[in-house]
């Protein structure tokens, strides 16, 4: 720990677990750093920050946070309310990542749910790394996703190639590929911007929207069958007055890339050019992993 936190100011490291290697305590002493360790998940609470802050006077906190816990709490309410939190960070083994996934996916997608940057270490190039980053940006579209080999250095898998033709007129997304085709229009501008795209979608409408204003989307598994939520990205068109919320349509628009405040950036946003309504597919769910 050092470069942007080496500068004197009072620091407190909270350790909720032990890793492989140990800080150097004496060094962190040095840089005005504190360090304590939390071996209980019912310990580590809203009162026990309280105190911490109360004790130690620290300027900034970092939480080594085990990855088995519920952090939830952190994002909620139950925070002091002179504490905010700057930045999260998620580094994940990717040697055991499928194992955790496949057992342990409600634990993993708290973890992603909140943080701002995955880093999956001891990669091999012949992981499925594109699945690796599907998963965290289903649960997280803003994440930022990088992964290292077993020496720390990094691996650039490169982007996904998408099933479906890029270069058609109107780019044709089949049911099985709404869920893929989600995420990379949200990342790869210039795969889309300008397009036109072809899919099915249920017809999602809120009070909320202006006139002439929906959103065509799918449910989507994240983690778990209690973690179902609606993705689909903002359309704008002269018919989505004609449309009725839970209807399912073939839409065809054109993708443009714009800043609006339910995003809180720029992104996808859809003009809507026709539509014709239809059934639901067979299977209504999509999923990014």
């Amino acid at each position: 720990m050092g470069g942007d936190f080496d500068d004197g100011q009072r620091g407190l490291l909270i350790l909720c677990e032990e890793g492989e290697e140990e800080y150097d305590e004496k060094a962190l002493a040095q840089m005005n750093i504190s360090v304590i360790s939390v071996d209980e998940e019912e310990e580590f609470n809203a009162e026990f920050l309280k105190t911490c802050e109360k004790h130690y006077r620290p300027k900034r906190i970092f939480i080594e946070m085990n990855g088995m816990w519920d952090c939830k709490w952190l994002f909620g309410n139950e925070m002091p309310y002179s504490m905010d939190i700057a930045q999260v960070i998620t580094v994940v083994d990717g040697s055991t990542f499928p194992v955790y996934l496949n057992n342990m996916r409600s634990i993993l997608s708290n973890l992603f749910l909140y943080t701002e940057m995955v880093v999956f270490n001891r990669c091999t190039e012949d992981m499925e790394l594109q699945s690796f980053r599907r998963t965290v940006r289903g649960l997280n579209p803003r994440a930022m996703v990088y992964f290292e080999d077993e020496e720390g250095d990094p691996i650039d898998p490169g982007m996904d190639q998408p099933p479906y033709d890029l270069d058609a007129d109107v780019i044709q997304i089949e049911d099985i590929d709404y869920g893929l085709w989600y995420l990379d229009a949200f990342e790869a501008r210039d795969r889309y911007e300008g397009k036109k795209v072809r899919f099915r979608a249920k017809v999602m409408k809120t009070r909320r929207f202006p006139d002439g204003v929906f959103v065509p989307g799918r449910n989507a598994m994240t983690c778990c069958e209690d973690d179902i939520r609606f993705v689909g990205y903002l359309c704008k068109s002269t018919f989505a007055d004609r449309l009725k919320s839970r209807q399912w349509i073939w839409l065809t628009a054109t993708v443009k890339y714009e800043y609006t405040k339910d995003y809180g950036e720029v992104g996808p946003v859809l003009y809507g050019e026709t539509y014709e309504l239809t059934g639901a597919p067979e299977e209504d769910l999509v999923y990014f992993n």
